[in-house]
């Protein structure tokens, strides 16, 4: 009995806990959990997009050939004739799964530079609050570590010249915008929006389940949410 009572007792302390509002948390307290939530977030996105197969396998995130090129391609593979296309896409995945591990020491750091004030704006914003934060803080640092590590990446097969080339006229033809003109342009530029997209959906898991999150205080935070 006494085993039950003690049970019930720290249920209890738990629910407790969950119903406080933001109101009733210490700014130290809601800025810590929202840390902990948003490094924990991070981390997660990170191992599962740096690991083989991250955007490849992940349909939310693979990498395709855009605009009027990725219809070309399509049509390529409908008709059998999609293996260059194939194994340029294969590339691209592969190239942005390389760089992504970067991101972490950036995301991080990003997150320990968070004042109060942005903490309790997040808390008090929308469901992706977080994200857009860490995107807008740290998007142009990441941009600069992805950017070289692609370029390694695409230099080693012969196709991406192919696509430099044919993609600069498509895009002086306003078939694709410039930012896909060059492919390490475009997959550093789809490999950022995959990170923050797979941290969008961590935020989102722990605002729905507050006991997911890592650390007892994020737990409280997310709770009060």
């Amino acid at each position: 009995m006494l085993r039950i009572s003690t049970l019930v007792a720290g249920l209890a302390l738990s629910a407790s806990a969950f119903a406080l509002s933001l109101a009733d948390l210490s700014q130290s307290d809601a800025s810590g959990g929202l840390k902990d939530a948003l490094i924990q977030g991070a981390q997660v996105a990170v191992q599962q997009l740096g690991a083989p197969g991250g955007f490849s396998d992940n349909p939310q995130v693979r990498i395709e050939l855009p605009g009027q090129l990725g219809k070309a391609a399509r049509a390529m593979k409908m008709m059998g004739m999609g293996a260059q296309v194939e194994q340029l896409e294969a590339s691209m995945n592969q190239a942005a799964e390389a760089a992504v591990p970067q991101a972490q020491a950036l995301l991080v750091d990003a997150v320990k530079k968070m004042s109060v004030a942005d903490a309790k704006a997040i808390l008090a914003g929308p469901q992706d609050s977080a994200t857009q934060y860490l995107n807008k803080s740290s998007r142009e640092q990441i941009r600069a570590r992805f950017l070289p590590i692609v370029k390694q990446a695409t230099d080693r097969i012969g196709l991406a010249q192919q696509y430099n080339a044919f993609a600069g006229q498509a895009a002086g033809l306003g078939a694709v915008d410039a930012k896909s003109a060059n492919v390490e342009s475009y997959v550093t530029e789809q490999a950022l929006d995959g990170l923050f997209a797979m941290i969008a959906k961590q935020e989102a898991s722990i605002r729905q389940n507050p006991a997911g999150a890592a650390t007892s205080l994020a737990q409280k935070v997310f709770g009060a949410l």
